[in-house]
């Protein structure tokens, strides 16, 4: 039984023996192994819709605790709850309150129409400062924290707030407000590019903050076509590609702050690979050499990366393991891909294997952060490598992270507890295969699992009875970001079930058309009588 599908071109194999006995027996053991997979696949359903009912009700209880302390005049949320009682770019924005807006798609939509909407709407009419970069803005004086705007913080502030927030919530929702500001973030930021290197003018030169604009500007020249969002992207490729290695300095931070770069040129070098192929020709020695050395000098004996390595002399900086790990790991994969380079696939492969030898790793000293980040990670890899060690470590994992949220829905009291939502969330949308009810409410119960043969099992419970909709899951990928493949990228939520725009289904309540399925499926549950939907496409 598996519970999730391969993607990227990562197929798992099988393979078939001939069976030496009789014609009819061998027909009655196939009979009985389908039932009992099946039967298996139904009571997994059943316990994965368990696991995200849990997901989801710790994501509604934060958003309601980081609710009750929103500034009453401005609407906007604080940096953190015991100080800093300030809105800023690159972290209430950037990691809190994008959470808060899935959260409330899933969970209230009342909320996330309004609230929501709302409150983007006061941070660009109150934290624009210079065009539509915002700057930070104090609660107690509704002004700015700062007599003057320093463009390289706004700079930064702006990146941040489009990597980590914009672009999830664009990779979920598609065409959106939340779109618009992103792109309009994007396009000011450029307007400021006034440092002048051998590969043209930038607005940053640090890994993060050109990690950050690399993987932006990547996925917004698919999403709207516009040749310049690439150009930027090649100039800041070339940067790192051409003139300035990433492994030809004394510090290489494959931490958070840093490790953004290594991802970032895995998206440009995915874009080249599709539309400029001789300027993948041109970057791939290097490309290569990046990869190889992180793998040399950046990683343990169970495949986890150092927070921070000496690139040049190969001594490790710090002792403690990056919870970002999987995040470098993205690149692994996009690279083993487009050059048909197995070791980076083996490299990923060995680390999934190993997590179980680290299930009680202390990520950031038990912070649900570092917890949040790494089980990101490597979900995000399971979504391409299916592997069982992973699946064991990413159940074990999660429950500790939830286990530090306070009864009162916060979790840590800072910015940080809005990627203990980002990753809840994906966590149950991994039980549910995408899958989503609508209206939510805390009692439901919706599992997921994938039959070996490829019918996906759904189920329906809940504790009083509920009428609504099961919605399904697209290609995200390729209808919203125009990606000729869904490569591995940091802050997308991995896709499991989609339903293409075309097609048919079979079901266990007929055949249903794509168009149709795309719409839902009404449903009924009354207590203690779980609605079960089978879904297998028609070749």
């Amino acid at each position: 039984m598996r519970q999730e599908k391969p993607a990227f071109r990562f197929q798992s194999k099988i393979a078939n023996k001939k069976s030496e006995i009789s014609p009819f027996l061998t027909a009655l053991l196939v009979l009985i192994s389908l039932y009992s997979s099946a039967q298996d696949s139904g009571d997994a359903a059943a316990k994965n819709g368990e696991q995200a009912r849990r997901a989801f009700l710790q994501c509604w209880r934060y958003g309601q605790g980081w609710l009750e302390h929103a500034d009453p005049t401005s609407g906007l949320l604080p940096r953190n709850l015991s100080r800093d009682f300030y809105w800023n770019a690159r972290d209430a924005a950037a990691d809190n309150y994008p959470f808060l807006v899935l959260t409330t798609f899933f969970t209230d939509r009342f909320l996330f129409e309004g609230r929501m909407k709302i409150m983007l709407e006061a941070e660009q009419r109150l934290c624009n400062r210079v065009d539509r970069l915002p700057d930070d803005f104090v609660f107690a004086t509704q002004s700015f924290r700062t007599p003057e705007a320093k463009l390289s913080d706004l700079i930064f502030g702006a990146s941040e707030y489009v990597k980590d927030g914009l672009l999830p919530l664009t990779e979920w929702l598609g065409p959106s407000p939340w779109a618009d500001r992103m792109i309009g973030l994007v396009d000011d930021v450029w307007k400021h590019a006034d440092i002048e290197t051998e590969a043209g003018p930038v607005p940053a030169q640090s890994h993060e903050v050109a990690g950050d604009l690399m993987q932006s500007l990547c996925r917004l020249y698919w999403m709207t076509g516009n040749d310049q969002y690439r150009e930027y992207a090649f100039r800041l490729a070339d940067y790192f590609l051409i003139y300035h290695s990433p492994i030809e300095v004394d510090s290489l931070q494959l931490d958070d702050h840093g490790c953004e770069v290594i991802g970032g040129l895995s998206e440009a070098y995915f874009l080249a690979a599709q539309k400029a192929p001789d300027k993948h020709r041109q970057w791939q020695s290097t490309m290569h050499k990046i990869l190889d050395r992180i793998l040399e000098v950046g990683r343990d004996q169970n495949g986890l990366l150092y927070s921070r390595v000496n690139p040049k002399t190969g001594e490790k900086l710090t002792d403690d393991m990056t919870d970002n790990w999987g995040y470098n790991y993205n690149a692994f994969l996009v690279v083993a891909d487009l050059d048909n380079e197995p070791r980076y696939r083996e490299a990923v492969e060995f680390v999934l294997k190993n997590l179980p030898k680290v299930t009680d790793y202390d990520w950031e000293r038990g912070s649900a952060d570092g917890y949040a980040d790494s089980l990101e990670g490597g979900l995000n890899l399971m979504n391409r490598i299916y592997l069982p060690e992973a699946v064991e470590w990413a159940d074990h994992v999660v429950e500790k992270m939830l286990a530090i949220q306070r009864d009162t829905g916060i979790v840590e009291g800072w910015h940080g507890d809005g990627n203990f939502a980002r990753t809840a969330l994906m966590y149950a949308l991994w039980k549910t295969q995408g899958a989503y009810l609508e209206p939510w409410r805390a009692d439901l119960r919706l599992g997921a699992a994938r039959h070996e043969d490829g019918t996906f099992h759904f189920q329906v419970s809940a504790d009083w009875p509920w009428s609504g909709k099961i919605r399904f899951d697209i290609p995200r990928h390729a209808e919203y970001l125009h990606l000729p493949a869904d490569y591995p990228r940091l802050n997308q939520f991995p896709e499991w079930f989609t339903v293409p725009k075309e097609g048919a289904y079979e079901s266990n309540q007929g055949e249903l058309p794509a168009a149709q399925l795309r719409e839902g499926i009404a449903v009924t549950v009354q207590p203690k009588e779980p609605v079960k939907v089978t879904l297998k496409r028609k070749s």
